[in-house]
């Protein structure tokens, strides 16, 4: 489980393209102290699973229906990349329960600078709208936020000074893809209200 707070921007140092899959080497030195084969690291939102440690370097594999569901098919040499380890056991939740598994993606649709924050418009795929409400929570590539405003087929979120310096979010301009997993609370919560819940009871005859 991670929590959304980013402990570091990193980069991609290789991508190896194989027959179903891809292979991303990446630079991190502070997600790789003590990190070691098989652990798991958030790139940008979603779990991967450490396969190979170098010099402040690690190697992960992408198989393609992580690679169809999310960004991360478009990561070359150079691309920067929010990096996360997941939460100790005892530790503290920063942001909101993160579970690296990447619902879906939007695109930067617009970005309005202010003097001390910076509105960011980003649009909604229409299987994830009912996810998305006022005020709650949403993870926009490894970032926990706050929903500023929810509309029929986009969102808002607010990004102060430190998440524009730290995270990818500062560096991405209208057009280019970010992924997203919604609450997952709520996805929990539309399954116990009964949407493809078993039928019990009178409900069953």
């Amino acid at each position: 489980m991670f929590t959304g707070i980013v402990e570091e921007l990193g980069e991609v140092t290789a991508v190896e393209q194989l027959d179903d899959a891809s292979r991303f080497r990446l630079r991190g030195p502070v997600v790789t102290e003590g990190a070691k084969h098989g652990d798991s690291i958030a790139v940008n939102g979603v779990c991967l699973t450490v396969v190979d440690l170098g010099e402040h370097e690690f190697t992960a594999d992408v198989m393609a229906e992580t690679l169809n569901r999310s960004s991360l098919g478009a990561l070359t040499t150079g691309s920067r990349v929010n990096l996360e380890r997941p939460m100790a056991l005892g530790g503290r939740l920063g942001g909101h329960i993160v579970q690296g598994h990447v619902d879906g993606t939007g695109h930067i649709l617009e970005r309005r600078p202010s003097e001390n924050w910076e509105i960011v418009k980003i649009s909604l795929p229409a299987a994830l709208t009912r996810y998305v409400v006022e005020k709650g929570s949403i993870t926009v590539d490894g970032v926990s936020l706050t929903v500023v405003d929810a509309g029929p087929d986009y969102f808002t979120i607010s990004l102060i000074p430190t998440t524009l310096a730290l995270t990818t979010l500062g560096l991405k301009g209208p057009g280019d893809p970010v992924n997203l997993e919604v609450d997952v609370i709520a996805k929990y919560v539309e399954r116990l209200l009964g949407n493809g819940a078993p039928e019990t009871g009178e409900d069953a005859k």
